[in-house]
């Protein structure tokens, strides 16, 4: 009798672990199309036949059935990290090539909109006045080139401007992003750990945090450690960003215009406030676009674009009103100006061009007497070694190589995030045709425990209630 009702124990657990099974694979079928989630399979182990006193000796006994021991995440730690550290490498390559292709946009170079056929307007338009000095229409169309010139610096400069500020305005929405993505890890490292401490089942909650341990990498290149107890602790540059169910921020500070010239600064709000190390991410692709400019020409992007005009706008007001000075206005006035610059502006947002009119243009000589030489020099400007178009010509082929070295990193690192997100799905990601011969093969231990159930069911219907009756009458 013991090993009779032990038989049914036996098929018992037979049709709980193919219940459990058959809970799994659906849960795994279910959630097929769910970003982040990692299949689970039931864990269980065969139970060895109980050995008593009672029992002792008789023939070798089968065991009592299976045990299920828990539900497996079937993630790997290796490759979840590979995903981590590519993601964090094609944020900042993606963020880096997305606000040099957008600068390099803006210069609208080669084209009729862009500041070298503005220039070459200008210059030509000084050629036409020195063989027509004495026509108002030719002195109106310098004017015209001039202003043009003075307005596409500006504008140009402007456009840089309102980049740097959205670009900040990014991070900053961003800061806020890993911020609250480390409050949320360490909130999930507490419900994790109680969780596993109470034998208790955390797979769908490591999914959540592993997806969030993902996005801090990919705004600032974080890094996981795990813990003995369940939780992960989160580093940026070493430093403990979540630490079990604790968290740090970190603030942005420094500069707030482009104008101010000062670094744009991430710091932990916390202990010294020493500034945030960055090893990857959005942020740091960003903030190294926002640094500031520096003799070498190796500073931010966007800092060094605003100084290239100024520059320009600088250079070309000092050699035009270098040879304008030699000449003399149609008022006898030698000296004068043909470009100033406003105080208090950058210099390409301030560039104004000084005569209103064909008689506050040197066109005369000392004599009073028309004479284009003047405009002839000016003309010639443009083709001179120290020329403010080569000095352009220059700057726009380094925003193109930089922009083209940019877009082919972020091609690459977007390779190897893809290589990697496909080497962790396979073996983390639900196959549907899997899952299927699972099920079926749950389903079929399932008929052979019922049937296993029924025949012990009937052999002790016929034990208790039909032995004994042989001989009654």
């Amino acid at each position: 009798m013991v090993s009779t009702f032990g038989s049914l124990a036996t098929a018992y657990s037979g049709l709980a672990a193919a219940r459990a099974g058959i809970d799994v694979t659906g849960q795994n079928i279910a959630n097929a199309g769910t970003a982040g989630y990692t299949r689970q399979r039931v864990t269980q182990t065969s139970i060895p036949a109980a050995q008593t006193g009672f029992m002792r000796g008789t023939a070798a006994l089968a065991g009592q059935g299976v045990s299920v021991d828990g539900i497996a995440r079937l993630g790997s730690l290796t490759l979840d990290a590979g995903v981590r550290a590519a993601a964090g490498s094609s944020a900042y390559a993606t963020a880096r090539a997305a606000g040099l292709d957008q600068l390099e946009t803006g210069l609208n170079e080669p084209g009729d909109d862009g500041l070298s056929a503005k220039l070459d307007d200008f210059w030509s338009a000084w050629g036409d006045l020195s063989t027509h000095t004495d026509d108002p229409g030719a002195a109106t169309a310098l004017l015209g080139a001039a202003k043009t010139v003075a307005s596409t610096l500006a504008a140009g400069s402007k456009a840089v401007d309102a980049q740097w500020t959205s670009v900040r305005g990014t991070v900053a929405g961003q800061v806020s992003q890993l911020n609250d993505a480390a409050k949320q890890v360490a909130d999930l490292n507490g419900r994790i750990r109680t969780a596993l401490a109470g034998g208790g089942n955390a797979n769908e909650l490591i999914d959540q945090r592993d997806q969030l341990t993902e996005q801090i990498a990919s705004l600032a290149g974080g890094t996981t450690r795990a813990n003995a107890d369940g939780t992960v602790d989160v580093l940026i540059g070493g430093n403990p960003l979540v630490q079990g169910s604790d968290a740090r921020s970190v603030a942005l500070g420094g500069g707030t215009r482009l104008a101010d010239g000062a670094p744009v600064t991430l710091t932990w709000t916390s202990g010294s406030g020493s500034a945030v190390a960055l090893d990857g991410g959005s942020i740091a692709g960003n903030v190294s676009l926002l640094a500031p400019a520096n003799a070498s020409g190796t500073g931010g992007a966007l800092a060094q674009a605003s100084a290239a005009y100024d520059t320009i706008a600088t250079t070309i007001a000092a050699q035009v009103n270098a040879v304008h000075a030699t000449g003399t206005t149609a008022n006898g006035t030698t000296g004068a100006a043909f470009f100033a610059l406003t105080a208090g502006v950058p210099a390409a947002q301030g560039l104004t061009v000084v005569p209103t009119d064909a008689g506050g243009i040197a066109t005369r000589n000392a004599a009073g007497e028309y004479d284009g030489s003047v405009a002839d020099a000016l003309g010639e400007l443009g083709k001179a070694a120290d020329a403010p178009d080569k000095a352009w010509a220059t700057f726009v082929a380094g925003v193109g190589t930089a922009s083209r070295s940019a877009t082919s990193e972020a091609t690459l690192t977007g390779l190897a995030l893809t290589n990697a997100r496909t080497q962790q799905q396979s073996g983390a990601g639900v196959d549907l045709d899997e899952e299927n011969v699972n099920l079926l093969s749950y389903q079929h231990a399932y008929q052979g425990a019922a049937r296993v159930l029924t025949a012990v069911d009937e052999m002790l219907d016929t034990l208790i209630n039909r032995v004994g009756l042989v001989g009654r009458g």
